[in-house]
């Protein structure tokens, strides 16, 4: 950990900046350190944008972990190694090579910036300040909380599998460049995770916040973590009051295409801004990673394609609203593999910024909230769970609407794999639920060595290894280095 809080000093040094000319309303100073960065509320909201331009890195949300969740979920297939990050689907990780480290890093990195926010703002409280810091206690908080929940879920053996081994390292204050934190367990980070979330609830806005972290955010986060928890009743509730207070709503059939050519929908309840000149990732974006090899440029390498598993799920009703953000891949013009979220369209119209790469990230949206409702709901009141899964099935106006007779746990999991498709959720589903995972190895007649073509939460690298960087920075930690590394 020693060399984070290095970096973390340097960019103090350096100062921090916005991530979009107008996400501010004030201008941000040029300079800070950890002790009087923050000295008022305009100071902590410069800090909260630095915060939430880092999430939005290629390590982190901008590309890598989104793509984490469906490339090892078995949605998305390669049609031929080496043309970038493979290794998410060949899941050749060791901890010196392959092993994105990016994640460690950056997420670590973020995480000490969080910190830092919280700590300045209690000293300030503690001295008496008048200024009203709650809103961006709340961001911060919640923000660690969901870096965590990340972070275990990459490092940490799945919650219902075995919540006593090793998660990862709890960082909740500044610390010394020396200082060498050993792991905690799962159950710990968890612990922290939810301290975090109930924390910071009531400091934060009952209001839509576009671009940034507010209550409903904090609540769609507890219903995720609830979920992973298998804490069906604390799941739901969460959900249910995002539902009921009807501050977002669900987009109609004809809204749902369209709604990926624009910013902060009404389904958006935490989007990450991506900007031209700043945090557009050009052709190292997802935009590029997803759609067709050749596609308006010849960095588009047809990176990765949707499997015929996902296709075959998306099949089940040829007038699915969602097929309108897929196109043909480089296979045939009939294989509808390549995906266009993340590019606004299939013509490449962006979400409003004149980039067909710098489209923001949806991190969470209303229908997740409405299949975590089903699901959590499915044990006790399968009548409820059908309205609720209803609400997103009816993008498949050619499929019957589920009732409390045909409702089933697969069918809740399926209509998750086709809402949230590309959106970094598919593989931490499989594992929480138990489910086995197979791979579309066909394509040009693949052979994977490092992974057999299908899995199930007990392969030991469904987790990834502790790379060997932080070992040498942190000895402590080889002694807890995961199984099979």
């Amino acid at each position: 950990m020693r060399k984070y809080n290095i970096l973390f000093a340097a960019l103090l040094l350096l100062g921090f900046t916005s991530c979009k000319k107008d996400f501010l309303d004030v201008k941000p100073t040029n300079a800070g350190d950890a002790e009087t960065a923050i000295q008022t509320a305009a100071d902590a909201k410069v800090m909260i944008n630095g915060l939430m331009s880092k999430m939005a890195s290629s390590a982190y949300y901008g590309r890598d972990f989104i793509l984490y969740g469906d490339v090892k979920g078995g949605d998305l297939a390669v049609y031929s190694q080496g043309r970038g990050l493979d290794a998410l689907y060949t899941f050749n990780h060791s901890k010196t090579s392959s092993s994105f480290s990016g994640f460690w890093n950056q997420i670590y990195h973020t995480i000490l910036q969080a910190n830092n926010i919280i700590t300045s703002i209690d000293r300030l409280k503690a001295a008496g300040t008048t200024e009203n810091f709650d809103n961006y206690k709340g961001q911060a908080l919640t923000a660690r909380a969901l870096m965590y929940f990340d972070l275990v879920r990459l490092y940490g053996k799945p919650y219902l599998l075995d919540k006593s081994s090793y998660g990862v390292p709890n960082i909740t204050s500044p610390i010394a460049a020396t200082a060498q934190p050993l792991r905690a367990t799962v159950e710990e980070n968890y612990t922290q995770i939810l301290k975090d979330l109930k924390e910071a609830e009531p400091l934060l806005p009952k209001a839509k916040s576009n671009g940034y972290l507010n209550y409903y955010a904090n609540k769609a986060i507890q219903a995720r973590v609830y979920l992973n928890m298998g804490n069906s009743t604390e799941a739901l509730s969460a959900a249910e009051v995002i539902i009921k207070d009807k501050v977002y709503k669900s987009y109609t059939n004809a809204e749902w295409v369209n709604s990926w050519k624009a910013q902060f929908g009404t389904e958006s309840i935490f989007e990450l801004g991506i900007y031209p000149n700043e945090s557009d990732l050009g052709n190292s974006s997802l935009s590029i990673y997803l759609r067709r090899k050749g596609h308006s440029s010849s960095q588009a390498l047809g990176m990765f394609m949707a499997s015929d598993y996902f296709l075959n799920r998306l099949k089940q009703d040829p007038t699915d609203v969602r097929w309108g953000v897929m196109s043909f891949d480089e296979t045939s013009t009939s294989r509808m593999g390549a995906t266009y979220k993340y590019s606004g369209s299939t013509t490449l119209d962006g979400d409003g910024k004149g980039s067909s790469t710098a489209v923001n990230i949806k991190v969470i949206r209303l229908s997740e909230i409405y299949l975590i409702a089903a699901e959590a709901a499915f044990p006790s009141n399968k009548d409820l769970a059908a309205t609720y899964l209803n609400e997103i099935r009816k993008r498949s106006p050619g499929l019957a609407a589920a009732t409390a007779a045909t409702i089933t746990l697969d069918m809740i999991l399926d209509e998750r794999s086709k809402e949230l498709f590309t959106e970094g959720q598919r593989f931490f589903d499989m594992l929480r639920l138990n489910r086995p995972i197979t791979f579309n190895d066909e394509f040009g007649g693949l052979t994977i060595s490092s992974r057999p073509k299908t899995i199930d939460r007990t392969f030991q690298k469904v987790i990834l290894p502790i790379p060997q960087d932080e070992i040498n920075a942190n000895p402590g930690l080889g002694a807890q280095q995961n199984a099979g590394y």
